[in-house]
C-alpha cells in the first residue's frame, strides 16, 4: 500500500509543478462536433468510443458494465450467485437492495453513457459528406446495435426507462424531465433498430472493404440477429425465436469451441463460438475481472478478492463427469497455510489446519495462467451455445419435447462431457426446468441468469428456496422485484421515475 501512496504523491506533485509552470497553456486545437466529423477516421473513432463504454473509460478503472459490475445485477442477485462481502454487492446477494445501492447506480450510468456515445455518433455521422454511403451505413448500423444492447440490459434490469435517441439531440429541451417509456415501446424501437442493423452489418470482417483488418469483436449480422432473438424470448414470441436462431445457424459462421475451460482463457481472445464479446488486452486496456473473480489466498492466482462467486448449492448440482465443474477453485492449500475447502455441512466448524470457504470462486475470468494485475479476458456477451439453448427452449414452448430440441441441448452438454438428456419421459414442463438448469450450468456469470429466471417465472421460487435453506430470509417478491429500484440519484433528477411499486 505504501508504494501506491508514494506514487500518488509523486503524481500529484508533478501535476502541481506542471500547473504552476504553465498557467496559460497553449491551445493547439478547438475540436467540436462540427469540425470533428470530417473524415472516415473521425467516424471510426466515434464508433470505437461506443465499444469502449462496454467496460470502462481507462486502464485502472476498467471494471464498469461488462468488465465486472454488471454481473452483480445479473448473477449475484440470483439462485447461483453469492458475495461474502457486505455493502452494495451484499445487498444484491441477499435480495435487500434499495434505490441507494451504488452498483445499481453505476450500471445505470454506464449504460446511458454508452447510449449517449451512440446517439452522438449517429447524430453527427448522418450528415457527413466525407465518407461513402456504404461507410455511413456501416457505422450507423454498429452504433444502433450497441445502443440496442444497452437498452436491452436497461429494460431487463429496470423495465420502463427513459428512451433517448439521436432524434432528441436536435431539440433544445431534450434533457427536460420526461416519463419513462414502456418496455413494449422500447421493444418496438429495438426491433426496428436491430432489423435495420442486421440488414447492413457483415457476417464477419474478413476482407472487409471498410475496415482494413479483420476487426473481430465488432457488431455483425449474427450479433444483431442473436440479440433480436433474445428480445423475442423475453416477450415469449417463440416462433420468431425459432426463425431468428435458424438464421444465425444458417450463417455457418459459428460452432462450439472444443473445450469449455479453454473458451474463457485469457489467451483465447476470439474463436468460432464468439458472436459478440467485449475484448481486452492486459497491456493496453486491461480489466479487473481476474481481481473480482479470483480466489482469496490462492498460491498461484495471487492477491485476488473472491468478490463475485457462486454458492456451494449451485456448485454441488454439477455432475462429476461435467467438465464445467472444473471451472472452479473448490479446494486448495492457501498461502495462509490452511486447506481451503467446502464445509461438510451447514454451520460446521473447521478443524485445525482447514478453512471452510463461504462460497466458491470461478475460473471463468480467473484462470491460473494469468499473472498480470490487469487482465485481458474477453467477456462473451453473445455466444453460440446460448443460441442453441435458446432455440431448444423456443421449440419446447411451441411443441413440447422434440428430437431437435434434445439434440440442441445435448450438443452443449456433449462439449463438456455432461450426462446427456433422453427424450423419453420428458414433458414440456420438465424439459423447461432442464433447460433452465442447463442454462445455469453453461452460462453462469455471463449476464443471463436473472433474465432466465424471470422469463421462466422461477425468480422468487428458486432464489428464496436457496436463501431459506441456508437460514436467510426469503426477500424476493414478485412482481415487485421483477425490476430493480431506480437509482435515487436519477429519481432526484427526474421524479417521473417512481419507485412506489418497487421498494
Amino acid at each position: 500500500m505504501k508504494k501506491y501512496t508514494i506514487l500518488f504523491l509523486l503524481l500529484a506533485a508533478g501535476v502541481q509543478f506542471s500547473c504552476n509552470e504553465d498557467l496559460d497553456p497553449t491551445v493547439y486545437s478547438n475540436l467540436t462536433n462540427t469540425n470533428g466529423y470530417q473524415t472516415k477516421s473521425d467516424a471510426i473513432a466515434s464508433i470505437n468510443s461506443i465499444y469502449g463504454r462496454l467496460k470502462g473509460p481507462a486502464v485502472g478503472d476498467n471494471f464498469s458494465y461488462w468488465a465486472t459490475r454488471h454481473f452483480a445485477l445479473t448473477d449475484i442477485a440470483t439462485d447461483l450467485g453469492h458475495c461474502q462481502y457486505g455493502g452494495d454487492p451484499g445487498q444484491l446477494s441477499l435480495g435487500t437492495w434499495s434505490s441507494t445501492n451504488g452498483l445499481l447506480a453505476e450500471d445505470w450510468n454506464a449504460m446511458y453513457k454508452l447510449i449517449a456515445n451512440a446517439n452522438n455518433a449517429i447524430f453527427n455521422i448522418t450528415p457527413m459528406s466525407g465518407i461513402t454511403a456504404a461507410e455511413k451505413a456501416q457505422f450507423i448500423a454498429e452504433a444502433k446495435f450497441l445502443r440496442a444492447s444497452a437498452y436491452m440490459d436497461l429494460t431487463d434490469s429496470w423495465g420502463p426507462v427513459i428512451l433517448i435517441t439521436e432524434a432528441n439531440l436536435g431539440s433544445p429541451g431534450y434533457l427536460d424531465q420526461t416519463p419513462p417509456s414502456s418496455v413494449e415501446e422500447i421493444d418496438a424501437f429495438l426491433v426496428k433498430e436491430l432489423t435495420e442493423a442486421a440488414d447492413v452489418l457483415p457476417v464477419n470482417y474478413k476482407s472487409n472493404a471498410i475496415y482494413s483488418t479483420n476487426d473481430v469483436g465488432r457488431a455483425t449480422k449474427g450479433a444483431a440477429l442473436t440479440l433480436l432473438a433474445k428480445l423475442y424470448m423475453r416477450s415469449h414470441d417463440w416462433q420468431k425465436v425459432v426463425t431468428l436462431t435458424q438464421q444465425v445457424m444458417a450463417l455457418n459462421e459459428y460452432s462450439l469451441y472444443p473445450s469449455y475451460l479453454g473458451l474463457f482463457k485469457e489467451s483465447n481472445k476470439w474463436c468460432s463460438e464468439n458472436i459478440f464479446s467485449s475484448l481486452s488486452d492486459a497491456n493496453t486496456n486491461g480489466t479487473e475481472l481476474l481481481n473480482h473473480f479470483g480466489p482469496i489466498d490462492h498460491p498461484v492466482v495471487e492477491n485476488r478478492w473472491q468478490y463475485y462467486t457462486v454458492n456451494w448449492d449451485f456448485y454441488n448440482t454439477f455432475g462429476d463427469e461435467d467438465d464445467r465443474k472444473k471451472c472452479f477453485f473448490p479446494e486448495f492449500m492457501g498461502t495462509d497455510g490452511l486447506l481451503h475447502k467446502q464445509a461438510p455441512s451447514l454451520g460446521a466448524q473447521p478443524p485445525a489446519g482447514e478453512f471452510y470457504m463461504p462460497d466458491v470462486s470461478t475460473r471463468k475470468y480467473a484462470d491460473d495462467e494469468t499473472t498480470t494485475y490487469y487482465d485481458g479476458h474477453s467477456v462473451n456477451i453473445l455466444r453460440y451455445a446460448d443460441v442453441l439453448l435458446s432455440r431448444a427452449e423456443a421449440l419446447n414452448e411451441i411443441n413440447g419435447p422434440t428430437p431437435e430440441a434434445i439434440n440442441l441441448i445435448n450438443q452443449v452438454k456433449g462439449r463438456s462431457h455432461a450426462k446427456l438428456l433422453v427424450l423419453a419421459g420428458l414433458t414440456k414442463e420438465t424439459l423447461r426446468d432442464a433447460i433452465l438448469q442447463e442454462r445455469g450450468w453453461e452460462l453462469f456469470y455471463e449476464g443471463k441468469r436473472r433474465a432466465d429466471l424471470i422469463r421462466m417465472n422461477k425468480y422468487d421460487v428458486l432464489v428464496n428456496a436457496y436463501h431459506l435453506r441456508v437460514g436467510e430470509a426469503a426477500q424476493i417478491k414478485m412482481p415487485q422485484n421483477k425490476y430493480y429500484t431506480y437509482p435515487q440519484s436519477q429519481v432526484n433528477l427526474n421524479p417521473k421515475l417512481s419507485n412506489a411499486d418497487r421498494q
